[in-house]
């Protein structure tokens, strides 16, 4: 497993969660700012918490899987939108699991410089500052 690089030159890989609330949105904001300074690649992630009744029954999940894959069309739409004339390189990665560990799998994987969330996201916000293997960001 790769450690997180200390002493590096700029930020090659920055990792977003998103989950459409507005907490959500204003780091992807933050982030997509920052990505722009720093001519870094951005990956808005979205993590399906696979905990809710919904996924109980073989109907709720297909209902639930079906909801979550409106949202990230949604997501990936709404970026479009927004980084369409900043020049950001940036993808929208789907990730199913408990949304911190997701964040920082997904993280880990890509190599990723550091991990921006919103302060609306709670539990994961202070999972990832405790438990993070790089620098965590908590956008208001």
């Amino acid at each position: 497993m790769r450690d997180y690089e200390v002493g590096k030159d700029g930020l090659a890989v920055i990792v977003v969660g998103v989950d459409g609330t507005p907490c959500a949105l204003h780091a992807a904001a933050w982030a997509s700012g920052l990505a722009r300074r720093e001519r870094a690649r951005l990956v808005f992630v979205y993590v399906e918490p696979l905990t809710s009744p919904a996924y109980w029954s073989p109907f709720g999940m297909a209902t639930a899987a079906e909801a979550a894959g409106e949202l990230v069309a949604e997501l990936r739409r709404t970026v479009a939108d927004y980084l369409g004339t900043m020049g950001v390189r940036w993808e929208l990665v789907h990730h199913r699991g408990d949304p911190g560990h997701g964040l920082e799998k997904v993280a880990e994987e890509l190599h990723a410089d550091c991990i921006v969330v919103g302060r609306g996201s709670g539990g994961v916000a202070k999972f990832l500052v405790n438990d993070a293997r790089r620098p965590v960001v908590v956008v208001p």
